[in-house]
C-alpha cells in the first residue's frame, strides 16, 4: 500500500530527467536506485529528508537531494520530506531545537525579543546560534535515526503480514481442493 501511494504522488524518473534545469547533472539522475521504492531506499530517504528538515540552513532541498544521491536514497521522497519544515512549522521546531541546545550547553534559555536589525543579529548570533545549531544537530540525528528504524520496522511488518495472508489463502485453497476431491 505505501508503495502504491508513493508511486501515485511522486514524480516519475522520466519527468525529473526531462527537466532542463537539471540537465547539468548528466547521467546521475539515470541511476535507477534513486527512483526505486523499496525498504532500503525509502528508509534512507526518511533518514536524509528528516535530518535536513531539522537543520536551519538555506537550500535544504538541494542538500537533501545531494545526500540522497550520495546515500542512494529515494530522491523525490528525500526532497519532499524536507517540506516538514515550512514557514508554519519552522518557528516551533527551531525553538525546540534551541531549547535542547541550551539545555545541552547548560545555558539559560534567552527571552525572545526579536528585532530586525544588524546590531541585534550580531549581538545575538552567538548567544542563540550555537545552542540552536547544537540542538538542531541533536534533534535531527535522533529524529532521522528513529524515522529510519520505524520505516524499516513497518516495512518488514507489512511484508510479514502480506506473507501471512498469502500463506493462509494458500492453505485454505489446499483444504478446499482436498475436500472437493
Amino acid at each position: 500500500m505505501p508503495k502504491k501511494f508513493m508511486k501515485r504522488y511522486l514524480p516519475s524518473p522520466e519527468k525529473v530527467q526531462a527537466m532542463q534545469s537539471l540537465s547539468f547533472l548528466g547521467d546521475i539522475l539515470h541511476e535507477p536506485n534513486l527512483w526505486h521504492i523499496n525498504r532500503h531506499s525509502v528508509a534512507r530517504a526518511f533518514l536524509v529528508g528528516i535530518w535536513f528538515c531539522f537543520i536551519p540552513m538555506p537550500f535544504q532541498m538541494l542538500a537533501a537531494a545531494f545526500f540522497a544521491i550520495w546515500f542512494n536514497a529515494n530522491l523525490p521522497l528525500s526532497v519532499v520530506l524536507v517540506w516538514i519544515s515550512n514557514p508554519v512549522t519552522m518557528p516551533p521546531m527551531f525553538y525546540f531545537n534551541y531549547k535542547i541546545g541550551a539545555w545541552a550547553l547548560d545555558r539559560p534559555v534567552l527571552s525572545f525579543d526579536f528585532e530586525l536589525s544588524w546590531s541585534w543579529i550580531s549581538e545575538r548570533l552567538l548567544d542563540i546560534g550555537i545552542p540552536l545549531y547544537l540542538g538542531s544537530l541533536v534533534v535531527a540525528t535522533v529524529s532521522a535515526c528513529v524515522a529510519y528504524l520505524i520505516i524499516q520496522y513497518l516495512w518488514r511488518r507489512k511484508i510479514r503480514s502480506d506473507w501471512q495472508v498469502r500463506r493462509t489463502a494458500r492453505l485454505r485453497r489446499r483444504r478446499e481442493a482436498d475436500q472437493a476431491s
